[in-house]
């Protein structure tokens, strides 16, 4: 079983150019940075400053890791492309809802 697993992680990177390890941790790692920016736009929605560090901070974290392969993809098929732009659109209007949350947690607690 893991050796069926390995040749197909092998077969990804030689298909495509894209290290699935690399790939996983970007998507894995960006995860603490993401809460951090909530935290962030939490804090700078109860103390009314600018939202737009912690909105494009989370936005980043979102995308990162398809951004690693668009980049680094190679032979990449046209349908992958589009479930990006896809997943890309849909982390953006999630950023958007988690900030209206946000505002409106701390809108009811002033």
């Amino acid at each position: 079983m893991i050796e069926l697993l390995t040749e197909w992680i092998e077969s990804i990177r030689v298909t495509y150019g894209v290290n699935p390890y690399i790939f996983a941790g970007i998507y894995i790692g960006a995860i603490p940075i993401f809460w951090v920016g909530v935290y962030w736009l939490a804090k700078n929605l109860k103390n009314k400053k600018r939202l737009s560090g912690p909105i494009l901070l989370m936005m980043g974290c979102a995308v990162s890791s398809y951004v690693y392969l668009l980049i680094a993809g190679e032979n990449i098929p046209l349908w992958v492309y589009a479930i990006i732009v896809i997943m890309i659109i849909y982390a953006l209007f999630e950023v958007r809802k988690q900030a209206v949350r946000k505002k409106q947690e701390v809108a009811s607690e002033i």
